[in-house]
């Protein structure tokens, strides 16, 4: 019946967004340290660096998110080069990769 399917649904609901809640607060993962410190070091004028596991924390695919000034007149591809060759040995461990590259707005 609807009514008894309620509290069911309510309960699926409420788990995705306790996990969600959990992994926004949690500290960075080992790998996702990593990974967001070599691309400090390779882009020092990146005015923003974001790392994300999105494999449920094993390491075996990430999302990246880096805004830099390094971008600055380079084709997309040519920017996910560049993340690419900063990451070579990260990435020979990895199953896959996101990446999102974007210049600072001035």
């Amino acid at each position: 019946s609807p009514a008894a399917a309620g509290p069911l649904l309510r309960g699926t609901r409420r788990l995705p967004l306790l996990h969600w809640a959990q992994r926004t607060f949690a500290s960075q993962t080992e790998g996702e340290l990593k990974v967001t410190q070599i691309l400090k070091e390779k882009f020092p004028r990146a005015t923003a660096i974001k790392v994300t596991d999105i494999s449920g924390g094993c390491g075996a695919m990430y999302e990246i998110k880096i805004e830099s000034e390094e971008f600055r007149e380079k084709r997309t591809v040519q920017q996910h080069q560049m993340v690419n060759q900063a990451l070579k040995e990260e990435i020979k461990g990895m199953h896959g990769l996101r990446i999102f590259t974007s210049v600072p707005k001035h």
